[in-house]
């Protein structure tokens, strides 16, 4: 942890001396991994060192993300000393059972012990969970959710199930040791869920993405808007408008380059015209307020608007998709098959 550390801190000191002035951050983001178990006194030294080398105010949203089970009481002070107003937790589900089968060790007692220490101290709280686990029944979601409404929390975001290839989980569902929900009655759950949350005050304003009002993620909208950002560590991705980049993902080639200020930036990526519309189409859609028309038929010749718009008008007579003022937005259905969607309407 410490040579990761070192290492680490001599990437950010080295973008920040190229950089013509010193950066104001309007959100800082503590991902990937279980940050929540880097030791106290590395965490104060980052944060003391991006004080030095950037204009972070009191109104700087800075997250961190948090495994249950992993945090000290004492912690949540001290992170609220060094600056951190915002904290995330991978809840995923309240029944241990489904986490077990799911390699996540974390009990339901830990969500809990984790809310009623850190909502004293950090009042900005997020929780996630994954819709459509299975040995989760439609009646314990809908009992799990219900309670979650009540919870001290500002925000939830709602995942579907992604159940991607050579994963444990994947060979499981294969061999029918492990049943996942039927779609319809994953996608009902979604349109309750919906509702409930809204009920209670958190609005949708993302695809997967419910906040009570002033409370929505702002680091998350900075990818949704498009906007530039900056990311340092181990196989970390930046966006600079027109570019993406990623990181060395070997640890040792990270250690060595990033301990020696060299850029260690292993992929990069110029979009074209092409991927930018479909980028804005499909991150647009994703939220609450869509996107604009010039959006859907930007850079597109003649032939190809009438034949996006001939796919619109199929979707609006299918109730996928509504015009409101000149912007197209998803319906709650629309929501659910948005990738497909999307590919209808990129060309």
């Amino acid at each position: 942890m410490e040579r990761y550390h070192a290492a680490l801190m001599k990437e950010i000191e080295t973008f920040a001396q190229q950089c013509d002035r010193k950066l104001a951050l309007d959100t800082i983001y503590i991902g990937g991994g279980t940050p929540s178990t880097w030791p106290d006194h590395l965490l104060l030294d980052t944060f003391g060192r991006l004080k030095s080398m950037f204009n972070i105010q009191d109104q700087t949203e800075v997250t961190i993300e948090v495994n249950p089970g992993t945090v000290r009481i004492e912690q949540f002070e001290l992170w609220k000393q060094a600056g951190i107003n915002r904290i995330s937790t991978g809840v995923q589900s309240l029944k241990d059972e489904a986490l077990h089968k799911l390699n996540r060790m974390q009990s339901a007692k830990d969500v809990y012990f984790l809310l009623e220490h850190a909502s004293k101290v950090i009042h900005n709280i997020s929780v996630d969970f994954i819709l459509g686990l299975p040995g989760v029944s439609a009646q314990e979601w809908k009992t799990y959710l219900q309670e979650v409404v009540t919870w001290p929390i500002k925000h939830m975001s709602m995942y579907f199930l992604m159940v991607h290839e050579q994963t444990p989980l994947y060979f499981k569902v294969k061999t029918n040791a492990v049943r996942l929900p039927k779609d319809e009655t994953v996608v009902q759950l979604y349109y309750w869920s919906r509702e409930l949350l809204d009920t209670h005050g958190f609005k949708q304003y993302e695809v997967s993405n419910f906040a009570q009002t002033g409370w929505e993620s702002r680091h998350n909208t900075v990818y949704w808007d498009r906007k530039p950002y900056k990311a340092f560590g181990l196989g970390a991705c930046s966006f600079d408008g027109t570019s993406r980049f990623q990181n060395e993902k070997n640890l040792m080639k990270y250690l060595e380059g990033a301990s020696q200020g060299h850029d260690v930036t292993i992929f990069s990526e110029d979009l074209s015209i092409k991927q930018i519309r479909l980028e804005r189409l499909m991150l647009g859609l994703r939220r609450a307020q869509g996107v604009t028309w010039d959006t859907v038929i930007s850079g597109l010749s003649e032939a190809e608007i009438a034949q996006v718009s001939q796919q619109i008008s199929m979707l609006q007579e299918k109730n996928l998709i509504v015009d409101i003022d000149g912007r197209l937005q998803l319906t709650p259905a629309g929501l659910i098959v948005e990738n497909d969607i999307v590919a209808r309407l990129s060309l």
